[in-house]
């Protein structure tokens, strides 16, 4: 769904609401393959409001996406929930009416708003870095492992790390070199 601005300027005195299911599965599974297994149809509530030129965009977004775990890669659903305040503006100069924080777009010279678009980088930007499937827990012992390496916790790390203070025999003769620097780390 797009708008163009002398579309939206009707909606000066009183904002457009927008209730609308969206089907953003092929946008988002060819653009983020690696992000994104598929998308259910993504329920879109809210307004898109006109003043002074500018548009400001406010909705709630609902939908599960499938994503791959970061850990084993396997398939997991994740229901998603979202809600966008975005502002198009017509003119780069009104960017001075809003915060830094603030999510202010210069549209480009067609002056269209896509509304498919803007959900759909939204919905990306709510993936967490850490999704794991339902048989990896947090503090799972079943790390991956494979041949002559093996995934561990920062804990299980520095406890490997104390018990093993042990010199390489290799080394042991360097010891011998500088006898008086024996315990200086410890």
């Amino acid at each position: 769904m797009k708008w163009s601005l002398n579309e939206l300027q009707r909606y000066k005195n009183e904002p457009l609401h927008v209730k609308e299911q969206l089907d953003l599965n092929e946008m988002l599974t060819e653009r983020f393959p690696d992000q994104v297994l598929a998308v259910a149809p993504v329920m879109v509530d809210g307004y898109v409001s006109f003043k002074d030129g500018d548009v400001m965009l406010t909705l709630k977004v609902k939908t599960t996406l499938t994503v791959p775990s970061s850990r084993s890669l396997k398939p997991v659903q994740l229901p998603t929930e979202v809600e966008i305040t975005e502002f198009y503006l017509s003119d780069a100069a009104h960017l001075e009416n809003y915060e830094a924080d603030e999510a202010a777009l210069v549209l480009d010279e067609d002056q269209k708003i896509d509304l498919d678009e803007a959900v759909g980088e939204n919905l990306l930007l709510a993936i967490p870095l850490r999704v794991l499937a339902e048989d990896e827990s947090e503090d799972g012992d079943d790390m991956p492992t494979g041949t002559g390496w093996e995934v561990v916790s920062e804990e299980e790390y520095i406890d490997k790390g104390s018990k093993s203070n042990t010199v390489d025999p290799r080394l042991a003769k360097l010891k011998e070199l500088l006898p008086d620097q024996d315990n200086e780390n410890d």
